[in-house]
Parts: structure tokens; C-alpha cells; sequence
């Protein structure tokens, strides 16, 4: 369904996994991976998302690296060169924009874990380009990090896990309270007695088929919502 894809990021080159639906055209969505890198958990999710009829991008924010064990992956995340990522996102932005196959005038954005946080910076970066942000348990591991969030446009829908240690429900609920006290469009929700990474069913110690099944379905609908 899907294939490697490069474009322009700032000067040099990145790249990605681009799934287009079978009809050959939907809206726009950027999918930002988990710390473990570009793997095929995220390639399988793209392909998703395009069998529901999004044109979904998994830029590689890692160039190439993966990981399979914690420690490894976190340092990845650590060595992340935000100013390199920065330009990859807003290279995956523009390569989305410009595509023949994207329909409407808006972008869709979703991220898991690393990618969840990376999902709601971004908006916050390209506030034209966005109208639906979705991130799942979503983590801002760098302080330098941290959004300007008054500049928001996007509606935002959150999935997080009531036992999760990395982003528990109380920063969600707190995030949750500054977007409205912004006055933006935001709904968070907390599944109860599900873990960080619910939704990688490569991971069956955390995976929660029950909890990933009712979350994809708000996630779809709420995109169709915004974006068509």
C-alpha cells in the first residue's frame, strides 16, 4: 500500500513511509513515530490510516536508526537534533501539501509516545497547516521543547492510559485544562487500566486490544471530521 518516499528538509534530504488510499486520494496526515524509530509497528499504522482513506507520511526522524530495547531507544530520543527534526517535519509538512493525491486545504497530525508530543508541537510550529491533532500518549522529553501554545489552531483529540508512568493522567488532565483555558478545541481521554503504548500490538506486555480498538475509532472519526 505504502512506499519509501524522500523530500527536501532545509537544504538536504529525508525521508519517510507514504501510504496513499486504494482510491488514490484522501486528506493529509503526518504520523510521528514512537522512540523506537521508523519501524514496522508505525509502517503498519500508516497503512491503516490510508485503508480509512488518509494519505498518511511517517517521516524518519531517526534517518535510518531503530531500536529494540529501552535503553537504546531512549538514547536515540536523547540524541535527537531538534533543529534537524524541526526542518524534517516541516520538509514532511510542505512534501504532504504539495502532494497530487492530498485532497482540502488542511493537514492532519498524530504521534505516539515521542511522536505524540511531537505531534502537538508541530501544530503549535505550523498552526496554518493543521486543523486535527491527535496524539497518544504524548511525551515532550525536552525541556527547549515546550510549545508556544497560544498559537494552537488545531482541534485536539488525546488518548492516554491511566497507568501510564511516562505521561500519567494528571499531566494529561493539566494540559488538558491549559488548551481550554486557551480556549482551544480539546478533548483528552484516559483508558482505565491501560499502559503507556497500549495502542503496539508488537508489544503484548502493554498492548490493550480493547482500549486500541475504541481509541482508533474516535481517532478516524474525529479526522473525518476535520479534515474530510
Amino acid at each position: 500500500m505504502g512506499d519509501t518516499v524522500d523530500f527536501p528538509s532545509n537544504g538536504r534530504s529525508a525521508s519517510g513511509y507514504l501510504a496513499v488510499p486504494e482510491s488514490g486520494s484522501g486528506p493529509g496526515l503526518v504520523v510521528l513515530q514512537e522512540y523506537w524509530g521508523l519501524v514496522p509497528h508505525i509502517i503498519d499504522v500508516c497503512d491503516r490510516f490510508a485503508a480509512e482513506g488518509f494519505v498518511a507520511l511517517a517521516p524518519d526522524l531517526f534517518h535510518g536508526e531503530t531500536a529494540s530495547e529501552p535503553d537504546e531507544a531512549g538514547k536515540l530520543m536523547m540524541a535527537l537534533n531538534l533543529d534537524q527534526a524541526a526542518k524534517d517535519l516541516a520538509g514532511a509538512v510542505a512534501f504532504l501539501q504539495g502532494h497530487e493525491a492530498v485532497t482540502g486545504d488542511a493537514l492532519g497530525v498524530t504521534g505516539f509516545c515521542m511522536g505524540g508530543g511531537l505531534a502537538l508541537v508541530l501544530a503549535c510550529q505550523q498552526p496554518d497547516a493543521f486543523a486535527a491533532c491527535v496524539p497518544w500518549y504524548g511525551v515532550i522529553p525536552w525541556e527547549s521543547c515546550e510549545p508556544a501554545w497560544s498559537a494552537l489552531r488545531a482541534s485536539v483529540q488525546g488518548h492516554f492510559a491511566s497507568e501510564d508512568g511516562f505521561f500519567p493522567p494528571e499531566k494529561a488532565r493539566a494540559l488538558e485544562d491549559k488548551l481550554a483555558g486557551l480556549g482551544k478545541d480539546v478533548e483528552l481521554f484516559i483508558y482505565e487500566g491501560a499502559d503507556h503504548a497500549f495502542f503496539n500490538d508488537t508489544r503484548p506486555e502493554v498492548h490493550d486490544p480493547a482500549a486500541s480498538a475504541q481509541a482508533w475509532s474516535r481517532t478516524t472519526a474525529f479526522l473525518h471530521r476535520h479534515l474530510g
